[in-house]
Formats: C-alpha cells, structure tokens, sequence
C-alpha cells in the first residue's frame, strides 16, 4: 500500500516527468485540431451523405485548435475529441490553454489536460473568461479539491488559472486580443492571433469587436450550415461577415453533416473554403 507524507507527496507532484515528451515540432503553425459542430460528423446513428462519406475531410470531431508559439504550445478549447487530436496530430505537449467558452463541446476534454502539469513541473495555465471559470470548478471540483491536490499530478489536472476579460494579454511569447462575441444568448471569446482572428461559436459579432478584426490574413469563422441556426452563423451568414471585413482568406468551422466538404467549396466565394481537422496555417 502506498503511503507518504505530505513533504513526500509535494517532491512527486512537483517533478517533471523524467523524460521528454514525444512531440512534433509545430513551431510557427496553427492546426485545426477540430472542425466540427458538438454532434461532431459522423453524427452518431446517422446515414446522410456527408456522414457515410469516404472524402476524410468530411471527417469532423469537435473544434479546437493548437497554436506553435515562440515558448511553447498553446491550446484553444478541450473538446471532448482532445485525447485523439492530439494522438493524430503526435502532440504530446501543451504548454497553456485558453478558453473560448463554456459548452461541453469545448470544455470536456479537460481531464485529458493532466499528463501536461507532469512535464512541466507546474501547473498549467489556463486563460479564460470569469464565467469559464466557474464551469470548470463546478464540472471539475474534484481537480480543485485540497486533499486531491496533495497528491502527484497526473491523477487530476493541476490548473493555473488566469482569468481574462477584454483586454490583450500575453502567452507564450504572443499577444492575444480578445474579441468579444454573441452566441445566442450566450457570451463567447474569440481571439486574435497576430493576423489571424479565430471567431467560433456566434451568430452576432458586436461592432467593437469587428473594429478589431481589420486588416486580417485569415478570418476563421463559425459556418455551420445553410439554414438559420438561433446561436450559429449559417454559412451565408457567415460570407456577408467576411465580405464586409474583406480578410485576405476566410476558413469555416464548426460546420455540420449538412455541408460536404468538395460540394462546398465548389461554390464558395473566391478566398473562401472549408478549414477541415489536421488543416495547417503559418503563423507570422
């Protein structure tokens, strides 16, 4: 039976694990971990075209993405799919994560975060908004509980967490913009990487925050289908936002099994395409 004390206990959860995690260099690049909507495509039970498609890039688990900064690697959202992602894309290691909002798609991958603190030595910083915050302490009390919290990390996810509002902050070498959104009648973050503005999750984009997204390379954003959705830009929707700020490339995510991948770019407008899971960007 294991037994320590608590001196013991704090030297283990405090040291790295002893050798170097296996991991692809991403250095300078943004990858589409996920691309998809909170069902993910294939939809469970479900035999539409997109669903039973052999095109992989009609493939989507649920949206994230995964940024290769000047010190280290940084996170967007923990989706349920996050484990796998990471597998597929041979990412063995995070290094910060912010958060855009609070939905299961984007939050409950957590508990997948905790190898990561192990690597580091400290817990893992987390950026996120006040009602974020809230959502993982009460759907994940038991990574915040005292007596949990004695014992080595990688048992539970050990979490810095650094609360963030609309100001620009920094992480890992990068200054990043919040870009405040409406996703119904809920509030979502989108963020601002340098030229890249990565806006999932809305239906409305306030005009404060579409001053912020002048002058872009690429804007990803939400297109999740062609008909209207309450809390979603339908894609149509989505090419009026991108017409009016007019960014050099526009990238659809959070996209549904109701648009196939080729079908869709066919008749897309010029600088317009479906992102897709494992899609690469160069970060300037």
């Amino acid at each position: 039976m294991f037994a320590a004390t608590t001196r013991e206990l704090a030297v283990l959860r405090d040291t790295p694990l002893p050798d170097p995690p296996v991991t692809s260099d991403i250095s300078n690049q943004l990858i589409f971990l996920g691309t998809g909507t909170s069902h993910g495509v294939p939809m469970i039970g479900c035999g539409c075209p997109v669903c039973t498609s052999g095109d992989p890039k009609d493939s989507r688990s649920r949206c994230s993405l995964v940024l290769g900064l000047p010190r280290g690697n940084l996170l967007v959202d923990s989706p349920p799919d996050l484990r796998d992602q990471l597998i597929r894309e041979k990412i063995g290691m995070i290094d910060a994560v912010v958060y855009t909002h609070e939905h299961a798609d984007h939050l409950f991958g957590l508990d997948d975060l905790r190898i990561f603190p192990r690597h580091l030595g400290h817990d893992l910083p987390v950026y996120c908004t006040e009602t974020v915050e809230r959502r993982i302490r009460t759907a994940f009390d038991y990574a915040f509980d005292p007596i949990t919290r004695t014992f080595p990390a990688g048992g539970v996810p050990r979490l810095e967490i650094n609360r963030i509002d609309r100001d620009p902050f920094d992480v890992l070498g990068m200054k990043i913009v919040p870009l405040p959104l409406k996703h119904g009648r809920f509030n979502t973050m989108g963020y601002r990487f340098g030229n890249i503005a990565y806006c999932t999750d809305t239906n409305e984009i306030p005009s404060s925050s579409m001053a912020l997204l002048e002058d872009l390379d690429v804007l990803i954003i939400d297109g999740l289908r062609r008909k209207p959705h309450p809390t979603h830009f339908s894609i149509d929707e989505a090419i009026e936002v991108a017409h009016k700020l007019n960014p050099r490339r526009t990238l659809f995510t959070h996209v549904c099994h109701n648009l196939g991948h080729a079908e869709t770019n066919a008749w897309l407008p010029s600088g317009m395409e479906m992102a897709y899971d494992g899609m690469r960007l160069p970060l300037s």
